[in-house]
């Protein structure tokens, strides 16, 4: 091989190199959504500040957990908005505290939903937001 042989070798190489190196920059730059046109939310819920237990909520098809078609139901019916969920009658909670803090974030409908409530107890929290929470086998 003489050098100029060599030399066109290398170039070519680099040159091959640079395009893939490039096209992996422009494939890394072009931001990703986990869940493009879906519904989702991550849902977490705390009792007494101790234990905590959480998942993703998927809507299309529904997924996440053991009440999941029930979940996305009532939210598409309030258009994803919790604090638009109907409480549920004839519901009697017992008066003792055992706080519980609910957490969701995540897009419904495009929009970005932030949604965080303590409730006074889990019989409170059930009764103002039906299957949603319900994350508990």
């Amino acid at each position: 091989m003489t050098i100029s042989t060599t030399a066109k070798a290398v170039r070519g190489g680099l040159l091959a190199a640079s395009v893939l190196l490039a096209a992996a920059a422009q494939a890394q730059a072009a931001p990703r959504q986990p869940f493009q046109d879906s519904n989702y939310l991550y849902l977490t819920v705390t009792k007494g500040g101790i234990h905590s237990d959480s998942t993703l909520l998927l809507c299309d098809p529904p997924l996440g957990h053991r009440r999941a078609a029930e979940a996305c139901a009532q939210l598409t019916a309030v258009e994803g908005d919790i604090s638009r969920l109907p409480q549920k009658k004839d519901v009697f909670c017992p008066m003792i505290y055992a706080p519980v803090v609910v957490q969701a974030r995540g897009e419904w409908g495009g929009h970005r939903v932030e949604y965080t409530q303590t409730f006074s107890s889990g019989c409170v929290m059930a009764a103002r937001t039906g299957s949603v929470f319900a994350l508990e086998g």
